[in-house]
């Protein structure tokens, strides 16, 4: 069988697609995930795909985020009409995360006409519109965990929980070539340990071939409970001490439910001042719904916290915000306050509105919780940029800011190595390090070597492998 590298390859974390070749040639693609953050680059990146979507049978999707999901909608428009499996959470949140980035689409494209119009340009078209990404839910399959389901006689697939995300999975599959079975583990997305609210990734078989990512290959995470304790003190210096407004970018899937939920132990714990929380994210309303129809997902810390509180996501002071309005509200409202606001790489939703109105404040604190691509306006902002492009408009960066990176959802290097201890070194033949930067990958590629894994490679975009 082939293994095409085709995204979240090379220097990249964003993008995630991986195309197998049987010899009965049958296609499968493993995710379809979206690049972010090179700006108008990230178009033609998106557009140009690097295989014909008509000839894909199937589609095995980790989980639900954009950067592995979010271009699913675009090959149906242009002639995929297979089947897409996946774990029901991830189902779920689909059914509200493509057609979400659907309007995206949608209204970014519009706004870049306007300016090609002045020019004399012909327009546009999106990569997808809602109406695509609503139609293409119609082929999604829900597998539950742990499971075998056979796609044909010679190629089967099981989904393990991986903690990264809600409905988040590990893939492991099967295949018959020459009548000898071959297994191959693509990890998805790894989750961390010990986290608040998900069970942790869970125990994995022996396999033949690996394809692991390496967001965090050369990093490690302080605790959870270090991160609360940390996020309590930015909270106290934002709100208390500067009076102002804490913005807070995040996912709107996992991150934001992540923080809510330590906002909320914070509270019951009498270390929260008397401020107004606003989740500002009618995306992460409506996940924060799905968490809620799935709690056989969390973990025994979480579920005996239910028995006492019933909804983790809701408390005192605790404002959810779906309307344009109450959003533009927030602009004119003078009291310390946090505000929770997608997206956490800060390129698009509603969190830019919020950093174009109030980052030339000295009063106002961003906090980042999680990674960003090297690209991204959140990369800028973060690393210390004086000045930066927000709707095309330069705005000074006089915000004080802060950086929590133990709410990433995904493992440090530990954490991944952790992973892969049920794996023995001496029966892997190779193993793939994916979904990392250059220096990521370079530093874990030499954690694994150490660890005794002997053919470790870091493929190309597009290269091709015989598995």
């Amino acid at each position: 069988m082939k293994l095409q590298c085709i995204g979240a390859s090379g220097n990249e974390v964003t993008g995630s697609k991986f195309l197998l070749t049987t010899n009965e040639n049958r296609k499968i693609l493993i995710d379809c995930g979206m690049y972010q953050g090179k700006g108008l680059a990230t178009d033609a990146m998106n557009r140009d795909l690097g295989f014909e979507p008509s000839e894909v049978d199937f589609i095995l999707l980790s989980h639900a985020h954009i950067d592995h999901s979010g271009l699913i909608p675009y090959i149906y428009k242009k002639g995929f009409k297979g089947k897409i499996f996946c774990t029901p959470a991830t189902r779920d949140l689909c059914a509200i995360m493509l057609p979400d980035s659907g309007k995206i689409q949608e209204t970014d494209t519009a706004q870049f006409n306007k300016k090609r119009a002045l020019q004399k340009l012909p327009p546009v078209e999106p990569l997808y519109t809602m109406q695509d990404a609503a139609a293409c839910m119609g082929h999604f399959i829900s597998i539950p965990y742990n499971l075998t389901f056979s796609l044909t006689p010679a190629f089967s697939f099981e989904f393990y929980d991986s903690g990264h995300i809600l409905g988040g999975a590990s893939i492991y599959i099967s295949f018959v070539e020459a009548g000898k079975t071959k297994t191959l583990l693509y990890t998805g997305d790894v989750g961390r340990y010990n986290k608040r609210i998900l069970l942790d990734p869970c125990l994995l078989p022996q396999a033949d071939y690996i394809m692991c990512e390496s967001t965090y290959g050369n990093r490690l995470h302080d605790s959870i409970e270090d991160a609360e304790q940390k996020l309590m003190l930015v909270v106290l210096d934002a709100c208390a001490k500067r009076r102002g407004k804490l913005i807070i970018p995040a996912f709107a899937i996992g991150r934001a439910q992540e923080i809510v939920y330590a906002l909320h132990r914070l509270k019951k714990a009498e270390n929260l001042p008397g401020i107004r929380i606003f989740v500002d994210s009618p995306l992460a309303v409506s996940a924060t719904n799905i968490f809620r129809l799935h709690s056989e997902q969390f973990n025994e810390e979480m579920q005996q916290f239910i028995l006492l509180n019933p909804d983790p996501f809701g408390f005192d002071n605790l404002h959810y915000i779906r309307t344009i309005d109450d959003s533009k509200r927030l602009n004119t409202y003078n009291q310390p306050c946090i505000i929770i606001s997608a997206s956490g790489m800060m390129e698009a939703g509603r969190v830019k509105h919020h950093l174009a109105n109030n980052i030339d404040n000295p009063r106002t604190t961003i906090l980042s919780v999680g990674y960003c691509a090297p690209t991204t306006l959140g990369a800028k902002i973060m690393r210390g940029d004086k000045e930066v492009s927000i709707f095309g408009v330069k705005y000074k960066v006089r915000a004080h800011l802060e950086s929590l990176q133990s709410y990433s959802g995904h493992a440090d290097y530990n954490e991944l190595l952790r992973y892969l201890d049920t794996q023995n070194p001496e029966l892997v033949k190779k193993l793939f390090i994916i979904h990392g930067e250059d220096d990521a990958r370079a530093a874990f590629a030499d954690k694994l070597v150490n660890a005794g894994f002997g053919n470790v490679a870091m493929p190309k975009f597009k290269e091709e492998y015989e598995v």
